[in-house]
């Protein structure tokens, strides 16, 4: 069974330094048909002002991810990451896959610090397997080749093919795809599926899709992608 969610049809907030689009409920914007897939609780697309971000602030009982299109992030944690000495600078650049288990709890804020780029990122939350983790922090660069015509694994469970290791039973994969590049993804009994499409446009089992366009995927055996026009998709594999 598939189920398109169109990019329009997103959450919007406008706050001047910060435009976000929620895919689920997030915020100020409620649906309550839009609280989550399985596990996947929050995919907003944000883009921060030069200058701006998001000042120190906590986190507790989530995995989150960030993963960003173009500009920088620069994260600072109550771990001790970005800090100046510290074994993680924090700065996440495109290709970039960040994961933050917030655990028992964890503060952090994210900045852009430049004078002239806005960040646009994906920001990702996925609920963990268990509460009460102790907080960690993981940060991995995943280059343009090794996601070209193909799905790059870059988060998972047990950080299987140099993955993130994700605290929960899910598996993120990147792609990008142009012209003739095609991939398929089998999907075992019991699990279920979340496409979304960052950018370019890109057939999914045959469903056209568009940038922030997302693709809700249940009993289903296998994805097929195609037909790519400078596309970078993000696939989320999940148990029913």
């Amino acid at each position: 069974m598939l189920q398109l969610i169109k990019s329009a049809d997103r959450g919007y907030a406008d706050h001047g330094w910060l435009k976000s689009f929620h895919s689920f409920s997030f915020a100020d914007y409620y649906d309550p048909a839009r609280m989550g897939f399985g596990a996947l609780r929050v995919i907003n697309e944000d883009r921060i002002a030069p200058g701006t971000g998001f000042g120190t602030h906590g986190h507790r009982d989530m995995e989150i991810i960030s993963y960003v299109l173009s500009g920088e992030l620069a994260h600072k944690d109550s771990m001790g990451n970005g800090e100046q000495g510290a074994a993680n600078s924090g700065v996440i650049r495109p290709g970039d896959v960040q994961r933050m288990s917030a655990g028992t709890g964890v503060m952090h804020s994210e900045f852009n610090h430049a004078k002239d780029q806005t960040t646009h990122f994906l920001q990702i939350w996925i609920q963990p397997d268990a509460r009460g983790i102790a907080p960690s922090y993981e940060q991995k660069h995943f280059d343009s080749a090794s996601k070209r015509g193909r799905l790059r694994l870059v988060a998972a469970r047990d950080g299987a093919e140099g993955s993130v290791t994700l605290h929960a039973d899910a598996r993120l994969y990147a792609g990008l795809f142009d012209g003739d590049e095609a991939a398929e993804l089998a999907l075992a009994p019991g699990r279920q599926a979340y496409v979304h499409l960052v950018r370019g446009t890109l057939s999914v089992n045959g469903q056209a899709l568009t940038a922030g366009d997302a693709l809700q995927l249940r009993q289903t055996a296998s994805l097929a992608l195609a037909a790519g026009r400078d596309a970078e998709v993000l696939v989320f594999d999940l148990a029913a």
